[in-house]
């Protein structure tokens, strides 16, 4: 088959992917639906005694969100063999993307300093959990791992509660968005100075760099945040509500907002009321004033409230899980997934990029690829010859 191209903002770049679980495969992801060649590779079948942790259903949804528009081949990067093939892919590659341990890299010979001998062009980006350096560096990295240490779990769930780790892995994904932005510029500044460069970020630094506002109270103001449960942790009212039936999410930041609801609920009253009048009072009273909107909600249904909120120009919305959540018109309308056939004819709905460009737009093409289904070819696109090729594979180098 013919290179991948989802689209055209990267058609002529060309990414190595060696990453694996979540964090690198999501920036490697960005790269691939705008249209780079990305070829991923991985050991043979066998060779990789975690092999499970990143690879163990490959039609499952979570490798083939992470994969796809990918292409595929195989190299153990355990032989010199398939150390000095990876090496020559390099001299024509844009990017090469890894979040092994700092340390591997260089065992290998395939830091930095050694690509750029290779390719002066070429772009490095490394994910890793806690740096490149420093104490520790060495250290293996997970998601919950850099919730804890980066604070999040100390502000999320209910005041007393306990520390409690988002639903989501914020870390994982954070620093794989943070390193599609590095890999971006260095290939802007790249058109400029025709020179590569090494491109990091970290679960632990990507998950500061999230807590923003959060983080920014104590570096600033010298306040240690706390949890807050489902209330805004500075605004009131701002947090989730109890209609009739079910609960409901409101959005309260300003007078003209705060006179807004005060209309929708009947008490205009408390536009001046000297308890509510301003953002800091209602603050200070925030028990008190949710327990008197709460029984005002619980007189109607969510689908009214968030009509009539959103009508006052109130922000509010229902609370949906997933199934729920991808039935909503606005999400559909927003074409949030898309359904890809391959050409086997296996079918896969896979999320799209919630970034929009209006002339050339992300798009998805093909599922993710079988472990080494494209090996022959990338083989053969970087100067190996079909008898060259079998040897590799009878000596386990593919």
């Amino acid at each position: 088959m013919s290179k991948i191209q989802a689209s055209t903002p990267l058609k002529n770049i060309r990414v190595l992917d060696l990453t694996r679980v979540r964090a690198g495969p999501t920036c490697v992801r960005m790269l691939a639906d705008f249209g780079a060649d990305v070829v991923r590779v991985e050991p043979p079948p066998g060779v990789d005694p975690n092999e499970a942790s990143f690879a163990a259903d490959r039609m499952g949804g979570d490798f083939q969100n992470l994969n796809r528009n990918k292409r595929a081949v195989t190299l153990n990067l355990k032989t010199p063999e398939g150390v000095e093939i990876f090496k020559r892919m390099v001299a024509t590659a844009d990017v090469v993307a890894e979040n092994w341990r700092p340390d591997v890299k260089k065992r290998l010979g395939l830091d930095y300093e050694s690509l750029k001998k290779i390719n002066p062009r070429v772009i490095l980006v490394s994910i890793s959990g806690f740096g490149q350096d420093g104490p520790y560096a060495w250290r293996p990295g997970f998601d919950q791992i850099a919730q804890g240490m980066g604070g999040l779990m100390s502000v999320t769930g209910l005041p007393g509660q306990g520390p409690v780790r988002a639903g989501h892995a914020v870390a994982d994904s954070s620093a794989g968005l943070y390193a599609a932005l590095g890999v971006m510029m260095a290939l802007f500044e790249r058109e400029t100075s025709g020179e590569g460069q090494w491109v990091q970020s970290s679960l632990l630094q990507s998950m500061i760099a999230m807590m923003d506002f959060q983080a920014a109270r104590y570096l600033v103001e010298g306040v240690i945040p706390q949890q807050a449960g489902n209330n805004h942790p500075t605004a009131t009212p701002m947090g989730l509500y109890e209609a009739s039936d079910g609960s409901f999410n409101l959005g309260v930041a300003g007078e003209g907002i705060w006179a807004n609801l005060c209309g929708v609920v009947g008490k205009p009253e408390w536009v001046t009321d000297e308890r509510f009048h301003n953002e800091k009072a209602r603050y200070q009273q925030r028990p008190q004033l949710n327990e008197l909107l709460n029984d005002i909600f619980r007189t109607k249904t969510v689908a009214h409230w968030v009509e009539a909120l959103n009508k006052a120009g109130v922000p509010a919305g229902p609370v949906y899980d997933v199934k729920q959540m991808f039935e909503d018109p606005q999400v559909q309308h927003l074409k949030a997934w898309k359904e890809v056939t391959s050409p086997a004819g296996v079918s896969k709905k896979l999320i799209t990029q919630p970034c929009v460009l209006s002339r050339t737009p992300a798009d998805i093409v093909t599922i993710a690829p079988s472990c080494g289904e494209h090996s022959d070819e990338i083989l053969g696109e970087a100067g190996y010859s079909a008898q060259e090729i079998a040897g590799f594979r009878a000596r386990g180098v593919v």
